[in-house]
């Protein structure tokens, strides 16, 4: 019996696990409905099964690292973004005050092949930064979504990989202090040329709901 099933028999009545699974719920169906996908697409598309993804997003079960790691993916999102929607919101959307983030405070995860901090407090916010740091040599898979995205080097050197190919220069070498912006539904990955750690903060427009069940 996988984790996933485990969890979802643990937690089969209408009960809501508790604010964190919630919110994280309602984060994840937020986000699939802007990529306007249903449940039993991102079933398909995660391996999961409709009825576990259903319990999750209403906060009736609770997702194994595992399974945020896949519904992540799929939503071309990070795990550390999905965790960050389940602490208590500190924002409303008409909340203008100033916000600070000290340097040991807010969320952190995997990211890929990497590690990221979200670089906000829980709560509304017109974009999400995050800092990413990472050694990976490997570009593994396209991350495409809707939203336009920035991407600035603190240090280091990444390979850049926008889904062109060599004629229109796809994949672009950054170092410090270089940057690139790309608009929604650009692919795009990036790699260390050598192994070495590179440092980036990357800004991502925050998606927009859509209607779809």
């Amino acid at each position: 019996m996988t984790s996933d099933l485990i969890e979802s028999d643990s937690s089969a009545s209408d009960r809501i696990v508790d604010g964190q699974s919630r919110r994280i719920g309602e984060h994840i169906r937020a986000l699939r409905r802007a990529r306007s996908l249903t449940l039993v697409q991102l079933a398909e598309l995660t391996g999961l099964s409709h009825p576990f993804l259903s319990q999750v997003e209403r906060g009736h079960s609770r997702a194994s690292m595992v399974s945020l790691e896949k519904i992540a993916g799929a939503l071309s999102t990070s795990q550390v973004e999905l965790l960050a929607a389940g602490a208590a919101q500190t924002r409303e959307p008409d909340d203008r005050r100033p916000e600070v983030l000290r340097a040991g405070e807010g969320a952190r995860g995997p990211f890929s092949s990497g590690e990221a901090r979200l670089l906000v407090h829980g709560g509304a916010h017109a974009f999400e930064p995050l800092e990413w740091v990472g050694e990976n040599t490997d570009l593994g898979p396209y991350f495409e979504h809707h939203e336009d995205e920035f991407l600035y080097v603190l240090g280091g050197a990444v390979l850049l990989d926008l889904g062109g190919d060599e004629a229109e220069a796809g994949v672009l070498r950054l170092g410090p202090g270089d940057s690139a912006y790309y608009r929604g539904g650009t692919p795009h990955r990036w790699c260390s040329p050598d192994g070495s750690r590179f440092h980036l903060v990357v800004v991502k427009e925050t998606p927009r709901t859509g209607a779809t069940s």
